[in-house]
């Protein structure tokens, strides 16, 4: 019995979890506990993970990226060293999703882009317009953010993405941005914007392929759309 009571006792504890039964078996609060170690009076190390993670609200710990040093240091118990160390896996965490790119990567369709991009996009408060800039066997040469616009709209150079499209020796383009409210149904900004870079992607003879827009677990393409030929 007294085994027992051990076993459970020591199951509850987020680091020795750990070494007894892997990473893969913490929760997302525990795994944030470990990272943390201390808690507060009245509170520990879970509690603390817990809270934190409601700050995230429904993006769970791909949350962490978008909160502010001063959003976490709201939880108490949380100074300023643990909210450092959060946002630093955070980032680790993007830095090794994006790490995993594999630069020769190809794209045969809008679903691909859209599954590529989705995740580091759909949670952005604001635009974001990419433009991806592809060989002539449809791989990955590289992407750029063209502008970081406001909630409502962003604003795109047609003269910077060409320029770019030119240094990258692209064959092929694609535009591709984000809708912060999570409909990825285009606006009438986004019909302009598309017709303008589709007659100037004919002139330089660099096509451009499709513009997709990025919502919350859902895109909106162009090309399928029949809107780009």
């Amino acid at each position: 019995m007294k085994q027992n009571n051990s076993i459970e006792k020591f199951s509850e504890r987020p680091y020795d979890r750990f070494l007894y039964a892997g990473a893969q078996a913490l929760s997302d609060a525990e795994l944030l506990a470990v990272i943390l170690r201390t808690g507060r009076k009245g509170a520990d190390a879970i509690a603390l993970a817990k809270e934190v993670l409601d700050l995230a609200g429904p993006y769970g710990l791909s949350g962490l990226y978008h909160l502010s040093l001063k959003d976490i240091m709201q939880v108490n118990g949380i100074g300023e060293v643990k909210a450092i160390k959060l946002k630093c896996i955070a980032e680790l965490s993007r830095r090794i999703v994006m790490s995993n790119r594999n630069h020769k990567i190809s794209f045969h369709s809008p679903q691909e882009f859209a599954t590529y991009y989705m995740e580091s996009l759909r949670h952005e408060e604001k635009e974001n317009c990419l433009c991806i800039f592809l060989d002539g066997s449809m791989n990955l040469i590289r992407d750029v953010t063209i502008s970081i616009g406001s909630v409502n709209a962003s604003i795109v150079s047609s003269r910077e993405i060409f320029m770019e499209a030119l240094n990258a020796k692209a064959v092929y383009l694609v535009l591709l941005h984000n809708h912060p409210s999570g409909n990825a149904s285009p606006s009438g900004a986004d019909m302009e914007v598309t017709e303008r870079i589709c007659q100037a992607s004919k002139l330089m003879d660099i096509p451009l392929l499709d513009h997709i827009i990025i919502g919350d677990n859902c895109y909106y393409s162009f090309k399928e759309n029949n809107l780009i030929t």
